[in-house]
């Protein structure tokens, strides 16, 4: 196997490597970084997702292109806001000292935040299609320059319905640019998109056995992103022994997450990437000895741990891929012993949780988050196991005689109870703990869709709830925000209803006068 200073890279991104501790490129490097680096022809790579695809176009284009350019030299389009944001930030790690600027930019983000990045000047664009075709219409973001355009997991951008996005964001990008289009399938329409935008390229294949999953139960709770913290600590607490990693995903969330289970009294610890090596060592040896009981961790901070006896993986930020959630997962129910994997996902984000499970071929199961009275009864009941051991195992006595002052005007049973107020009300005070709505019955839980058809179809509100009911199988009372316009209709759905009626009409032939889809931002706001 080749090493990286056999595949061309300069001595300041090895550097970079050596400390972000990469050894040995993954195959797809291995076979696209030198094609990029010495050759001229665009590039089609074939690998599975958390196969190190963003490292194998990322370095090279690092390495090539200029420093302070005063246009965006790099556009990477990726199919969800998630793995934008997880590509920019792999990006900008690479990067070293090299002055360059990497941006996001995908739908739900503030436009305005987008606006100033752009005007202050970007080398890197990593955006979703649905995002950068509104700054292309609003003349925000130009492409005329850019040398390399990057299609990063391109089967999934055409299942998620982008491909017209796709191929009109083409059209505005630089003639002479370098296409690189990655993909974990190859179908034909992917191929067609090489054939038909792509000049002389090469392919690179690289197979992968199949992803596999831990015997370990796997479960997901739908929780608001503010109601995440307050999820995270009712599972820990209701847990006899917790003992466990929690993922996210930005060092910032890191830190605050666990400054934060530190503030509640948890023996918790940070871990990432910009911590130096001695101070990551130091963390990871208080965990291995369980002398911090929650770690909370990056992706890249958590590779290469191996600890024993992990309860609890817990991804507080869904994994961007199925391989990132496979090497996640994979940490607990080792050695025959059971772990529990779980997922917190907001609404937005069920439609990428099916991905992952479908591709990772595994069962991730919806469960209800406990309940405040449930935390606070498992707590009591093992405060009242403790106590029993220690009465088991004899008094100590220089506690003896403090308990015989406080019996001889006291009755035991208020004894007990101050005793259990002094050191656990806290503990056991309901009011620690804040109400979480249901997010399933939340109106951020719902997905907003656009039909095809309108009045001038003849389309009313009774015949497309009729559609959606006998085609679809979504009870009526699910259908809500029906608005019928002339020529399109919008029609909310909670959004699993609304991945049923999707999935319908993702099947049906092309040529289907009715079309029903997930609404893009700009159209829902008309």
């Amino acid at each position: 196997m080749k090493s990286f200073e056999n595949l061309g890279l300069s001595p300041e991104t090895l550097k970079v490597l050596e400390l972000k501790g990469f050894e040995t490129p993954t195959p797809i490097q291995e076979k696209t970084i030198p094609a990029m680096l010495t050759g001229t022809k665009d590039i089609v790579g074939q690998a599975q997702t958390g196969t190190g695809k963003t490292a194998a176009f990322g370095l090279p284009i690092i390495e090539l292109i200029q420093r302070k350019a005063k246009t965006v030299q790099v556009l990477v389009l990726t199919p969800t806001r998630e793995l934008a944001i997880q590509v920019a930030e792999e990006i900008y790690s690479l990067k070293g000292k090299k002055e360059l600027t990497i941006v996001p930019i995908y739908g739900g983000q503030s436009m305005e935040l987008q606006l100033r990045s752009l005007r202050k000047g970007v080398d890197i664009v990593v955006g979703t299609p649905g995002r950068i075709l509104d700054h292309l219409h609003r003349r925000t973001l130009r492409l005329d320059a850019i040398s390399f355009l990057v299609l990063d997991e391109a089967d999934e951008m055409l299942n998620m319905g982008f491909f017209e996005d796709v191929s009109e964001i083409m059209k505005s990008t630089n003639p002479a640019k370098r296409t690189l289009l990655f993909s974990a399938t190859m179908p034909q329409e992917i191929m067609d998109i090489a054939k038909k935008y792509m000049k002389e390229h090469e392919i690179f294949k690289v197979t992968k056995g199949q992803l596999t999953v831990s015997q370990t139960d796997q479960i997901y709770f739908e929780v608001s992103e503010a109601n995440k913290f307050e999820a995270l600590c009712r599972i820990i607490d209701i847990e006899e022994e917790f003992f466990g990693l929690v993922f996210c995903r930005t060092k910032i969330d890191v830190d605050t997450v666990a400054a934060h289970l530190m503030e509640r009294g948890y023996d918790a610890d940070a871990l990432h990437g910009d911590m130096a090596q001695n101070v990551r060592e130091k963390i990871l040896n208080k965990f291995k000895k369980q002398l911090v009981n929650v770690l909370v961790a990056t992706d890249v901070a958590a590779r290469g741990i191996d600890v024993q006896d992990l309860t609890h993986v817990i991804n507080y930020s869904l994994p961007h891929d199925p391989q990132s959630y496979v090497h996640r997962v994979g940490r607990t129910g080792r050695a025959g012993k059971t772990g529990n994997a779980i997922t917190f996902i907001t609404p937005q984000e069920y439609r990428k949780l099916q991905y992952i499970s479908r591709v990772a071929k595994t069962d991730i199961r919806r469960a209800r988050l406990p309940r405040i009275d449930e935390v606070i009864k498992s707590k009591k009941l093992r405060i009242k196991s403790r106590l029993e051991e220690i009465i088991k195992s004899g008094p100590q006595p220089e506690f003896i005689e403090m308990a015989e002052d406080l019996l001889k005007d006291n009755e035991a049973q208020d004894v007990i109870c101050a005793l259990l107020q002094c050191s656990f009300g806290g503990e056991l005070d309901e009011k620690s703990y804040s109400q979480i709505k249901d997010s399933g019955v939340d109106n951020k839980g719902k997905t907003r869709l656009f039909v095809s058809q309108g009045k001038q179809d003849g389309l009313t509100n009774k015949k497309l709830t009729q559609i959606i009911r006998d085609k679809c199988n979504v009870r009526e009372e699910k259908i809500r925000d029906v608005q019928i316009l002339e020529r399109f209709s919008f029609v909310s759905l909670p959004f699993h209803e609304a991945e049923m009626v999707l999935s319908y009409f993702r099947g049906r032939k092309k040529d289907s006068s009715l079309v029903i889809e997930k609404a893009k931002e700009s159209r829902s706001k008309k």
